[in-house]
């Protein structure tokens, strides 16, 4: 029987920095599960990474994929603070937030939740972010434990979004559904056509939304169980 996504999932360093050319570890865990992928495209893992997951696959180890990077040593992120705007694209785009601070505050990298995934770096406006090797190595080398309390941290990220996409969504469609209520009672004309279909348009987008987040919550609840 071949291994469960979250027994591969369990192996895979939890950086979530894409450079296996999926959206996430789980992703690229999902993938290597339905032999959608081969086991050798993650560099942070590198080629400790890759043997575990050839044992635990019965299958051989293999070179680490070129075309994915190079295997190297823990990086982590660093914010020059004489440069920081307080944009919070960085904040945004960390996987497991490990970057604080307020909206034109300066903004901080909490050095021991950081994986060096390198997401923060494409959005800053002002490159203030550089991504640096820990040489010499203040911190341990990434463990199992750091990568499942990154996983909790990105999943625990992932829940927070979808709650605040349904309130926003929530709050549109009370707002468009009162609009249309009093769109009835305005005479029929063209410009009442049009303002209706716009609105009914605008409801359907967000009921659909909600859909897909509703698709997407088993699979979330299962990479936690």
């Amino acid at each position: 029987m071949r291994p469960s996504v979250e027994a591969i999932n369990a192996l895979l360093p939890q950086t979530q920095c894409r450079r296996c050319g999926y959206t996430g570890c789980r992703p690229y865990a999902e993938a290597i599960a339905t032999v959608s992928a081969p086991i050798n495209r993650c560099p942070p893992g590198g080629s400790a990474g890759i043997s575990r997951l050839a044992r635990l696959l019965n299958t051989a180890p293999i070179a680490l994929d070129a075309a994915c990077g190079s295997e190297g040593p823990r990086t982590v992120a660093r914010i020059e603070p004489e440069h920081c705007i307080g944009c919070t694209k960085g904040i945004q785009a960390c996987p497991v937030d490990a970057i604080i601070g307020a909206a034109k505050r300066m903004h901080t990298v909490i050095t021991e939740l950081c994986t060096g995934c390198d997401l923060c770096v494409p959005p800053c406006p002002v490159d203030c972010i550089v991504i640096e090797p820990l040489d010499p190595q203040p911190l341990p080398i990434w463990s199992d434990a750091d990568a499942s309390a990154a996983r909790a941290r990105h999943e625990a990220r992932a829940s927070r979004l979808l709650r605040v996409a349904a309130e926003r969504d929530r709050r549109l469609t009370a707002r468009a559904t009162t609009k249309l209520a009093a769109l009835q009672t305005e005479p029929e004309t063209s410009e009442t056509v049009r303002k209706r279909a716009a609105i009914e348009a605008a409801i359907a987008r967000a009921r659909e939304r909600a859909a897909a987040r509703a698709s997407a919550i088993p699979s979330e609840r299962e990479s936690s169980s």
